[in-house]
């Protein structure tokens, strides 16, 4: 696809080494011909405006780019469908984060920036869904969380020290400690379950968390989101399934149930949820597949 590219950059991806690998990418992208710019904000707010403002045809700027291209990880990518979703302005990847479970999903390799690249000047262009979160008016591409795991993130995004990874470690810790099951109300199509649950995941996409298979059999172009209810169980119990989740064989115990809705709207008291990893706040919300809202550039 020709035309001028639009590149937004998450300088912080992968704890700031990501950065290092955005100059090769841009001589790649120049090297096939095209016109590239590159925004950084200073604030996801204020990436998300100028992003905003390149994708939105106005008299200040008449013309749309080809492509909108995160350089980043999930959460510059939850960015960049604000922006794209339902425009028909193309997203492409530049899996440059720590877990790139979007990317992975749609055929873009996760670990090799340059392949990715080359899919932006060269390859397809797939479409896929997308789903809004109410009220909250967001978008996602990959995972809804809510339940045991976004209180984690909750605990880690409070948490100074220590740096990294190394704090989601220790929030977990602490979260496992004093964490009880959950009364949900979770509403379907044609259908109400009221359960306690550890947690429940809403996936356009099978992984988050860098490669946890939540949702193994998600497909992004369905029309569907798929509902992973775990429901309550003694800890250990939940510490001996848990780990299962990077191979996608927790599906199998009895705990674990998956559906299939177009619509799914999740009740619960002092539950946060989290999409693509990005805090989307309490609940109740509604989360509406719309077929078809993205088109990505893959492979």
């Amino acid at each position: 696809m020709a035309g001028p590219l639009v590149v937004v950059v998450n300088p912080a991806a992968r704890g700031g080494r990501g950065i290092r690998l955005l100059a090769p990418v841009l001589d790649r992208l120049r090297a096939g011909g095209r016109d590239v710019t590159v925004l950084i904000g200073d604030s996801a707010e204020d990436a998300l405006a100028q992003v905003r403002t390149a994708v939105a045809a106005t008299p200040a700027t008449p013309a749309t780019p080809a492509a909108l291209v995160a350089f980043g990880g999930d959460g510059l990518v939850h960015l960049a469908v604000q922006a794209v979703a339902g425009t028909g302005v193309p997203l492409g990847i530049i899996p440059a984060g720590t877990g790139n479970d979007i990317a992975d999903a749609i055929g873009i390799p996760r670990r090799d920036p340059l392949k990715a690249a080359d899919a932006v000047l060269g390859g397809r262009t797939r479409t896929i869904d997308a789903a809004r979160i109410s009220p909250q008016s967001r978008w996602f591409a990959g995972v809804v969380a809510c339940g045991f795991d976004s209180r984690v993130n909750e605990r880690a995004n409070r948490m100074t020290w220590p740096p990294g990874m190394a704090k989601y470690v220790v929030a977990l810790v602490q979260e496992l400690r004093s964490f009880t099951p959950i009364p949900f109300t979770i509403t379907l199509d044609d259908r109400v379950i009221r359960r306690e649950a550890m947690l429940v995941a809403v996936a356009n996409t099978r992984s988050y968390g860098a490669g946890m298979r939540v949702c193994p059999g998600a497909e992004p172009d369905d029309g569907l989101l798929d509902v992973l209810i775990l429901a309550a169980m003694p800890k250990s119990a939940f510490l001996r399934t848990f780990p299962r989740v990077y191979k996608g064989t927790h599906t199998a115990h009895p705990a674990v149930e998956i559906v299939r809705s177009a619509v799914v709207t999740l009740d619960a008291p002092d539950a946060v949820a989290y999409a693509d990893g990005e805090r989307v706040g309490p609940a109740p919300l509604t989360c509406a597949v719309e077929p078809g809202a993205l088109r990505v550039l893959v492979p």
